[in-house]
């Protein structure tokens, strides 16, 4: 269904590397230059595995910083990435039916 391949597509190309470089500043207290230069390291190994993100093992991934945890893979779906935009205006589903009550609200 359409579903399925707007979420393949949204799950590939690296879309969620900004959510893995916060995810390493936020869990491990790295700096964030660090954790830009980590994920860096992290989206070079997938694409010369021809993977993504996700696909690479906690192992690998640990190779690269050993600080690592098997928690980073919560961060990495793209339902997760979604669902974490929870500022005004993101894109949480809560947020998205805020913003969409508001504009029926206006527009009747």
């Amino acid at each position: 269904a359409n579903t399925d391949a707007l979420e393949a597509a949204a799950a590939s190309g690296f879309s969620t590397a900004t959510d893995l470089a916060d995810w390493l500043v936020r869990a491990l207290n790295m700096p964030f230059r660090d954790a830009h230069h980590v994920t860096g390291a992290l989206v070079a190994m997938a694409e010369g595995k021809g993977c993504d993100l996700p696909d690479l093992s906690l192992a690998e991934m640990q190779s690269v910083h050993g600080a690592i945890t098997q928690d980073v893979f919560g961060v990495l779906g793209v339902h997760n990435s979604v669902a974490s935009r929870t500022s005004y205006g993101g894109t949480a589903p809560s947020e998205v039916r805020k913003q969409i009550a508001r504009w029926q609200e206006v527009l009747t």
